[in-house]
């Protein structure tokens, strides 16, 4: 039987996928001018700084977590304007507890089939021809593809329905399923927890496409 321990590697990288799933939901982003000038701290002629006011929270453009519903965090991004978009996070980890993926999902507007969508990343080693499979408690699994992968991990963005969010709202646990391409006799399950899913849900950003 094959080793999968390479296919864990996207482990280390984990913490650095939240900015790259906003650049994919997000239509514009904050961008730095690189002209302006930078700011120093005035130093008085005996070369003794006086200091200078120290700001408290995160900076434009940084992510941070807002508040926590249940198993899912809502990470934002700090914009100047302070309507920080939020999108519902969660790590996952294998049945060992090592980390492997990570699902983001946001609200779209309305008007649309897809009331939802989401982002789901996982490691470089996946069989892309395989797809991904989600599955709520006992229900019936859906089919997802994979749209690319980079030096991070392999991406796979889906769209909720109206029906599929519903699901998630009832349900106590999804099961996405993955297949390692060294590997491709094997399944590997990664649970998804939903306790907290509709609080957080109902109170995540709309963010256009």
């Amino acid at each position: 039987m094959p080793k999968l321990t390479s296919f864990y590697s996207i482990a280390t990288a984990l913490p650095l996928i939240l900015a790259a799933s906003f650049a994919m939901a997000q239509s514009t982003t904050t961008e730095e001018t690189a002209d302006e000038p930078v700011q120093e701290t005035p130093v008085p002629a005996d070369g003794l700084s006086l200091g200078e006011e120290a700001s408290e929270g995160p900076k434009v453009g940084e992510t941070y977590v807002k508040e926590e519903h249940g198993d899912w965090s809502m990470r934002c991004i700090k914009t100047e304007e302070g309507d920080d978009p939020c999108q519902m996070y969660q790590l996952l980890a294998d049945g060992e507890g090592t980390p492997i993926s990570e699902f983001t999902l946001f609200r779209l507007p309305d008007g649309g089939q897809a009331r939802a969508g989401a982002t789901v990343i996982v490691p470089l080693e996946t069989s892309l021809a395989a797809q991904l499979t989600v599955k709520i408690d006992s229900n019936a699994a859906k089919r997802y593809p994979f749209a690319f992968c980079n030096s991070i991990g392999c991406y796979a963005r889906i769209g909720l329905t109206q029906e599929d969010i519903d699901g998630f709202k009832k349900g106590n646990q999804a099961t996405l399923t993955i297949v390692p391409v060294l590997a491709p006799d094997q399944k590997v399950d990664i649970s998804l927890s939903l306790t907290g899913f509709t609080a957080a849900y109902d109170v995540v950003s709309v963010i256009e496409q």
